[in-house]
């Protein structure tokens, strides 16, 4: 993560607007083996997308299906020198420790071409997936999503375990995916109804007038920020948040919390209709200063006097649909 933080970090800095990496094809039978060993389901032993999106840039990863010893042969004839970057013999890292015990396959051909055969029919499974997306979810830029819970569940259990998995990481903003047995008992539990809350990588789903709140899980919410007038940061992995030059001190950014809907409710008699279920108001992004609250833009209510207001955009770790895996 944190390579990929500087290079895409100078990417932004130079207008890149995509970051070709090296990555070749023991690079990939190398995690292939290591998703078999961690359990991981056909998703996971797909491997490596040949492209990703990350924060400021696309990467893309054109060598997958080549061997290393070819690459290497290429850089000498071409009398180009390279790095060897010393992480990838650190004993610490599992990748590591494959390459020391010479645990990647003799036929590495055959584990590469079973890898492109889990690539391929993920590609046509994240399709349906996104299909029954766009028909059962909708994303409120206040961090939580509606689910048509009919459409979704009606879904065989697989592709419903899909979407379910797929909104947790949306919402939740957790770096790995939820596990498999996880998702499978949610979706039981949310199909049968037995009760109103479960949680789920980081979020929870709330049966609510025949539809599924997901919205984030307060536990596993990100600490409050203050930010400064000028300011920009991500905050939780969620929200890009810019407080206004203009503004006349710093702010501290967080969620409204109970106690901030308790407090909301003495400072505001009659709160302007906003069409947002209650359950979601103390998650919603709101500003503070030593005085309490200052706004809570997704309920359109800012302090009297107060003109200068942060904003905020839900900006999640993992969008609800990104760049299709790719094989190569």
């Amino acid at each position: 993560m944190a390579r990929y933080a500087l290079l895409a970090g100078w990417c932004r800095e130079h207008g890149c607007l995509h970051l070709l990496t090296a990555h070749h094809r023991e690079d990939q039978v190398e995690t292939h083996l290591i998703r078999c060993r961690a359990g991981s389901g056909p998703d996971g032993l797909a491997g490596i997308s040949a492209i990703r999106e990350i924060d400021d840039c696309r990467l893309l990863r054109p060598l997958l299906g080549v061997p290393k010893a070819r690459l290497a042969a290429v850089l000498e004839a071409e009398r180009q020198p390279f790095i060897t970057d010393p992480s990838n013999s650190d004993p610490r890292f599992e990748r590591s420790q494959l390459r020391q015990r010479g645990a990647v396959p003799v036929d590495a051909d055959f584990t590469a071409r079973q890898i492109c055969t889990f690539g391929r029919e993920r590609v046509i499974q994240d399709r349906k997936r996104n299909g029954v997306l766009a028909s059962a979810v909708a994303l409120h830029p206040a961090g939580f999503a509606v689910l048509d819970a009919d459409v979704a569940l009606a879904a065989p259990h697989e592709m419903a375990e899909r979407v379910l998995a797929a909104i947790a990481a949306t919402i939740g903003a957790r770096t790995y995916p939820s596990r498999r047995e996880r998702v499978a008992r949610l979706r039981t539990w949310l199909a049968g109804a037995r009760s109103r809350g479960h949680t789920l990588g980081g979020c929870r789903f709330v049966i609510w007038r025949k539809q599924i709140l997901v919205f984030r899980e307060l536990a596993a919410a990100a600490a409050p920020i203050r930010l400064t007038p000028g300011a920009s940061r991500l905050w939780d992995d969620r929200f890009r948040v810019e407080m206004p030059a203009a503004a006349e001190k710093s702010v501290i950014i967080g969620y409204l919390g109970r106690a901030g809907t308790t407090e909301l409710g003495r400072l505001v008699a009659r709160p302007r209709r906003s069409g947002l279920p209650r359950l979601v108001y103390p998650i919603l992004p709101t500003a503070r200063d030593d005085d309490g609250i200052i706004a809570i833009p997704h309920l359109g209510y800012s302090r009297e006097r107060v003109t200068a207001v942060p904003r905020f955009q839900f900006q999640p770790l993992h969008p609800l649909t990104r760049a299709s895996f790719t094989v190569v």
